[in-house]
């Protein structure tokens, strides 16, 4: 993921994404944002879906989508948003600020890293 909004450090990493269909709601907000990345199937469950594939299988971080780079922000922001607190977000690869490791944005880091942005 590369920002180049200036809010944040300058990430080279490849955002992964993958939903944990035992918390989804099924409110299809995830769909509202990046219906691209996101459906949701006749068991009114969101997966995750990569070009044609759809991650149709329950199998929580085995069914990891990469994100076009143009939606990486689209997809964080429906795991922002998301009330099911489903959406778990991974990097490739981790980049290294100040000789530390930038977490994965899990369900419980994703509300206040959403909090933490400009409006």
């Amino acid at each position: 993921m590369t920002n180049t909004d200036g809010y944040g450090p300058e990430l080279n990493a490849q955002l992964r994404v993958w939903i944990d269909q035992d918390l989804c709601t099924g409110d299809g907000i995830c769909t509202d944002h990046a219906p691209e990345v996101f459906v949701i199937l006749e068991d009114g469950i969101a997966y995750c879906r990569e070009g044609e594939k759809t991650f149709n299988d329950p199998g929580g971080a085995a069914e990891l989508a990469v994100a076009p780079r143009n939606l990486e922000q689209a997809v964080i922001d429906a795991a922002a948003e998301c009330p099911g607190e489903c959406i778990f977000i991974e990097f490739a690869e981790l980049p290294e600020l100040d000789g530390r490791h930038v977490p994965a944005i899990g369900a419980s880091e994703k509300r206040a890293a959403s909090a933490d942005r400009p409006s």
